[in-house]
């Protein structure tokens, strides 16, 4: 950020008073830029024990599959997001929505909220921004090309907690791999 949003004025990079970490701040007229981390709001449909998976025609990931997510919008709750996403991404209505996963991801200032949920009518189709959708039998679901480390642990989970008919509301953290660490 080098610009303000509300005066144009140039920004600096330092603790604001009363903060406790650096921020953007403009240095003309002192208004306070805060960079949040970004929620994303998705959801695991399922119709007849079928697990409905979206193939990506976007990056990042592009042509790899995963649940129907995306970044919410203002104005809308996490399932109004989720639902969005569901219609936009596989052209399926979700119903009958019940939170089941939270996820922090603070290495890429990202926040997952996923859902549970039917597909009305089990009808969906191709949005723009999936190459093709699909539902799959658990033996089918192709864990190679799955695209997002949340999206395994989700799948992962469900398929678990599937077998035990139990369905808690769970939060995890995925964080950076050791690789990828700066030592």
């Amino acid at each position: 950020m080098k610009f303000c949003a509300t005066c144009g004025g140039a920004i600096e990079q330092r603790v604001p008073e009363g903060d406790d970490r650096r921020r953007f701040v403009c240095g003309d007229c002192g208004e306070i830029h805060y960079i949040n981390p970004r929620v994303i709001v998705g959801c695991l449909p399922e119709h007849n024990g079928k697990i409905l998976l979206c193939r990506r025609a976007i990056e990042p990931r592009h042509g790899y599959w995963t649940l129907p997510a995306g970044f919410m919008e203002n104005g809308e709750t996490t399932a109004e997001g989720a639902a969005r996403e569901t219609l936009e991404e596989a052209a399926a209505t979700a119903c009958n929505l019940r939170l089941y996963r939270l996820l922090d991801v603070p290495h890429i200032s990202q926040v997952y909220v996923f859902y549970r949920c039917g597909i009305e009518e089990g009808r969906f189709g191709i949005g723009p921004e999936s190459l093709e959708t699909r539902l799959f039998d658990e033996a089918d679901i192709p864990w190679d090309e799955i695209a997002f480390p949340t999206v395994t642990e989700v799948l992962t989970e469900f398929l678990d907690d599937r077998k035990q008919n139990v369905f808690p509301v769970r939060h995890s953290v995925i964080s950076l791999p050791d690789k990828f660490r700066k030592h």
